[in-house]
Parts: structure tokens; sequence; C-alpha cells
């Protein structure tokens, strides 16, 4: 699905701003209210979740359906003989949506696009958009939640009587089988785009060889292969005409048809800390009536070979961590500025890398990193599985369509080298669960390598489980652990931690496969020190990932750092978690703490390549 944008064809209307906005029902919203405006209504801003945005209702323990509107118009002119769509960037986690009382559709799935073509609904004038916008979780959703009030951490004191009596009195919530917190709603923007009836409706771009070895600074041969797929009643594959522009908008190549493969001679490649993006501009026809569409991309391989993560034919070594799209009074939505504010701390602690733990982030990210040179773990929100699930049908048709839908947005992005299907499945528990497990993954795992026309490698992130009985983890291009050791157990014994340690990377050696952490860390409240450095202390954080990097430095196959967490982020009310979870190395106001500073120092010393080589 392509981003929409502005050109000489198209046209882009963005629906951002201040929406009317109500709570609804937990099963349902009142009809009435889908083609007439909303009573009572509170002002909402898009993008953004709701649950910060107003002081006067909670909107934190909101449970079920929220309703959202606003009128729009457009001007007659501009899509006269146009195609006209609506797109949602995301709604989290199910949607209605109606146009002037007529439904358009649902959509299901919070954190991909979805659109309507729109063009014979709207009518002159002032149209009313009204979408509906399910928050609940269970266990057919992604993410995983629980049934009832189970709660992620700590217990519920089952069995006690005054206990047991008050929850007739509990109201509904979102119980997430996740530790961050289900912030919902108009998460991205939601925008109308126009395209002539015959038009470009996606585009593939794909390395097919370069010269390996090649330094960020020199140039050599490159073929690239691409794949233009058009849509309209009279779309003609041989009206494709493909020019390839460099960096600064020079045409270096060229070509026709919708499909093929384009020859550079002096092709400078996309790497890790020095991106080099070229442009394809792709024109369908000529006159009235044409299409045109600008993808970016970059000329790079990606490649796992004898226990090596290799980026244009180098072995890469990651640095960095896993994030959550999550900001005071934003939530999860959207925010530019945050992007870049983040980008930049990414550069000032000279990582490399992030995984978009547990969702696909949105689209401007992305195209950020591309620019940047910043590699990502693209995942799905598949977190929160366990061994009832491998056998739940509509489940996994629904993984099956998120994979999809994610690769299809995400193909063209250089910065993303690998998929990741699942975060922390359960599936350690032997006999017929982890071989259920296995049977539901395998196939995800075969269908990740056939949508990707780039064939990146396709991982799955494991939670600390008992390896020897895990199925799944070791049939993957790469093994990501999430590993706590020194803190969740072991806890604040650094040298049992890294005994332990130690004894499990001697059996993953064994597999032969490229390992790397995709998690550790430990809880650290800002501000609190010691002379020994105790548990939620700076000091231990800072000697936690000092003690665990020195034993990872050993293996030579063990290929990346990934900690947990960039920044400190929310998640629900519990007596785990003091306003969240603490593991970031930053603040959630994005400042540093102390081990911050240990790990700038650190991987400064520690090349992008070559590492360990």
């Amino acid at each position: 699905m392509l981003y929409p944008q502005s050109n000489d064809a198209r046209l882009v209307f963005s629906l951002d701003g201040v929406w009317d906005f109500r709570t609804a029902g937990e099963e349902d919203y009142p009809s009435e209210w889908i083609g007439e405006a909303l009573p009572d209504a509170i002002p909402m801003a898009v993008p953004g979740s709701y649950n910060d945005q107003n002081d006067l209702v909670d909107l934190y323990e909101t449970y079920g359906w929220v309703v959202y509107q606003r009128t729009f118009s457009l001007p007659a002119r501009a899509i006269a003989g146009q195609r006209v769509v609506l797109r949602f960037d995301a709604a989290t986690h199910a949607a209605d949506v109606y146009l002037n009382g007529e439904k358009l559709g649902s959509h299901k799935g919070g954190f991909l696009p979805f659109e309507f073509d729109v063009t014979d609904a709207l009518k002159a004038g002032d149209n009313l958009l009204t979408v509906a916008v399910d928050n609940r979780i269970n266990q057919s959703t992604l993410p995983i939640g629980n049934e009832g009030n189970v709660a992620f951490f700590g217990s519920d004191n089952a069995g006690i009587p005054s206990v047991e009596a008050g929850k007739r009195y509990a109201k509904p919530q979102n119980r997430p089988n996740f530790d961050f917190f289900n912030f919902a709603g108009l998460n991205r923007h939601v925008e109308l785009y126009t395209t002539p009836l015959n038009h470009i409706a996606d585009v593939a771009f794909v390395t097919k060889s370069v010269t390996e070895g090649l330094g960020e600074s020199e140039t050599g041969p490159a073929v690239v292969g691409y794949d233009v797929t058009l849509a309209g009643p009279d779309a003609d594959p041989a009206a494709v005409r493909v020019e390839i522009l460099d960096e600064f908008g020079n045409v270096v190549a060229t070509a026709s048809g919708a499909q093929g493969e384009i020859a550079l001679e002096d092709a400078h490649l996309w790497n890790p800390g020095a991106a080099y993006l070229y442009a394809a501009h792709v024109t369908l026809g000529e006159g009235d009536g044409a299409d045109e569409y600008e993808q970016t991309f970059g000329i790079r391989t990606v490649e796992v070979k004898d226990q090596q993560f290799l980026i244009n034919g180098k072995p890469f070594y990651f640095k960095g961590f896993g994030k959550h799209e999550d900001s005071y009074f934003h939530g999860r939505g959207t925010d530019q500025l945050l992007n870049v504010k983040d980008v930049s701390l990414i550069h000032w602690l000279n990582a490399n890398s992030f995984r978009t733990s547990h969702y696909p982030y949105a689209e401007n990210m992305y195209d950020l990193c591309d620019r940047e040179g910043i590699v990502i773990i693209d995942e799905t929100p598949a977190v929160g599985m366990s061994w009832p699930q491998y056998t739940n049908k509509p489940l996994f048709e629904h993984h099956e369509q998120v994979i999809k839908d994610m690769i299809s947005r995400d193909k063209n992005h250089p910065s993303v080298v690998m998929w990741s299907l699942a975060n922390e499945p359960w599936y350690d528990q032997g006999g017929e669960k982890s071989e259920n497990a296995l049977k539901y993954f395998t196939p995800l795992y075969e269908l990740a390598h056939a949508e990707d026309p780039q064939n990146r490698p396709v991982t799955i992130v494991c939670c600390q489980n008992d390896y020897t009985k895990d199925l799944v983890t070791r049939t993957m291009d790469v093994v990501c652990l999430n590993r706590y050791y020194g803190w969740y157990n072991l806890s604040g014994d650094l040298d049992a931690a890294c005994y332990a340690l130690n004894v499990e990377l001697d059996w993953w050696e064994k597999i032969g496969k490229p390992v790397m952490f995709t998690e550790y860390g430990a809880d650290t409240m800002e501000g609190v020190h010691g002379t020994h450095g105790k548990m939620w202390s700076e000091e231990y954080q800072r000697d936690y990932f000092a003690r665990i990097d020195a034993e990872i430095d050993k293996r030579p196959w063990f290929i990346g750092e990934q900690l947990w967490n960039f920044a400190d982020f929310v998640t629900i009310q519990g007596t785990m978690r003091v306003e969240g979870n603490r593991k970031g190395i930053l603040t959630r106001d994005r400042q540093p703490k102390m081990a911050a500073h240990f790990l700038r120092d650190r991987w400064a010393a520690i090349p992008n390549f070559g590492y360990k080589a």
C-alpha cells in the first residue's frame, strides 16, 4: 500500500485536527450517532491516543467503543474525474467507518493502514465522517488480552471471600497479556487522497546485485529490480516509465514497462550510519489522466551466513534497543517532533538500530530512519501469545494478514533488515504444546519469506524460557533472546547471573545460528543512587550492562545487543510498576540515566561492521 503523496497527478487532504469524540458502550455504540452530530461531544486531537487528552473524564480506563466524528468538504474542481480514497494510518484496535450515514467497512488490527474508495460516496458540500473504534483485546486479537480480570503482573488474591465478593462490582477493563499500556484511538494520520482512475497501485524495488566490499564513499555497479502494480479499467503496463534519481535529483537511469531490471554503473550503497537514498519517479501514461508516484529506496543487500548477519556482504553488529511509541500527552500518537528527537538521541548514544517493539510503527519513523541510516527490526503486534492460541484458526488467519500487510507496507524501506513474527510467545512446555507452537509459527516463517520481494531474514523474539524445550526459536534465521539474568531471576546477583548466562550461551552455540539480545535490562528509578549499586539504582543498571556485555563480547557469533528499553514507558496500573516500566536508559521525557553514558562510550568503540571479525 503506497503512502499518500501530492504531485502533478495526486492530491492529499489531511483530516488531522480536533474531532468530536464520545465514549460509547462496552459492546456497541448507538446507531443514531452514525449519521447525526454526536451529542455532548468533547474535543479530541487526531492523531493521538485519546487516553491522556481530557482531565474531566478518566479515559485511561475506557473499555469498549468510542466514536470520533468530523465534517469535511472537498473542492469539486480538485477531484473532478479523480478517484478519491479515505485512508487511516491506523485505528487501535478495530474500527467501523461511516460516511454520510453509510457504512464504508470495518478493519481489525491497530497498527497498520487501511483505506476505502469513497469516490461515489462523497456529496457536494459538507460530508459527515464517523469512526467507531474498539480498544478491547482478547485471545483472538494481536496483541493478546486476558479474559476477565487476570492481571499481567501480580495476584488477584483469588479465593479470599471479600475479594471475590468485590469482583462482582469491578468494572470491566482491558487486561493486557503484555507489559505496555493499551493506548487506543486514532493514533495516526487520517487523510483523503486522489489518484487518476488508471493509477499506480504499488511499487517494489529489490537489489539484485552489488559490488561487495564497497566502502561508504565508494561506488560500483549494481542492478535493481522493480515491479509496478497497476489498477484501473485501462491501465497499460507498457505505458509505465521509471526514472532513477540520485540524492541531488539527477536522472541516473531509466526503464520502461511495469517490471524489469535497471543497471547503475556508479551506485552508492545504503549503509548503516551512511545512508544513501535514491528515488524512483514512476509514471503511467501521458497528458490528462496520467499518474505518477515517487518512491525512495536504498541499494543494499541483507543475508545471514556462517553465524553472521551481513549487510552489503559485511558482518553487521546491532547496537541499540527496543523502543515504544510512547510519550506524555500523545500516548502512542504520531509525533514527528518526538521522532526527530529520538533519532538524534540514537545518534548521540552511538547506537545503530532498534526493534519496533511490539508492533509496526508509524511510517514516518521508517522514512526518517531510511534517511538517517538507522537499522530496524520490524515486528508484528503478536505479543503475549501462549499455547492455547496455537490451535486458534481465526487468530492464525489474522496473524497471516498482519504479516502480509506489514511487509506490503514496509518492503521498500532499506532501514528494515529483518522481520519479527512475534514477541515472547510461550512455547517451552514440551510435548504436544511445543509441537503445536512449531506447527503454528513454521508456516508464518515461510509466509514472511514468500511475501517479501527482498527475502529478508525472519526471526521471532523469545522470552526467558526453557530453551532446551523451545522448538521454534532455533528454526529462525537469527536467534533473538530476551533475557533478564540478574533482574527477574537471580535478582541482584550479577556473579550468578553471568554464570547462568554462559551456561545458556554454551547451549546456543551448538545450534549454529547467529544470536543476539533483543531485550536485557534492569528497572531503574532516576535519581536513586548507592555506593554498592543495589537494584533500582542507576549504578546497578550501569553495572548490569557492563557485566552482561563483557560476557557476550567473548562470543564471535553473538551479533548484537538491543537492550530494554530506549526510554521509560507507561504500563497498566499494578503493584509491579511505578508509573510504568522503568527499564529505559532514558527517562520518559528523554533525559539520560547513568547507564546511557556508559553505553554511549561503549558503542562509540564498537564499529558497525567487522566487530569480533
